[in-house]
């Protein structure tokens, strides 16, 4: 499976975003990770099939209601990452 490298910009640290994306993640069958960076921005690796990484995107873009999020980049990545569930780190 390909994998996705997801980048979220905005207020997205200490707002349960990860957790938000944990959720959405499991519940559509993708594994994966989502970490804090430090310049304040999300990252999250997706790996899973095409409509549920896309619909995971789709969730990222709004976020939970305490976040606000102002851009995402997202970049698709040649090799799988090999994960089994959704992590956070």
């Amino acid at each position: 499976m390909a994998l996705t490298r997801v980048r979220v910009y905005g207020f997205v640290q200490g707002v349960g975003f990860r957790y938000f994306v944990r959720q959405q993640a499991t519940a559509l069958g993708v594994s994966g990770v989502a970490r804090n960076l430090p310049d304040g921005t999300v990252e999250i690796l997706l790996e899973g099939k095409e409509e549920a990484v896309k619909m995971v995107i789709d969730a990222c873009r709004l976020g939970p209601p305490s976040a606000s999020v102002s851009k995402i980049v997202v970049e698709r990545l040649k090799d799988g990452g090999g994960f089994t569930g959704f992590r956070i780190e």
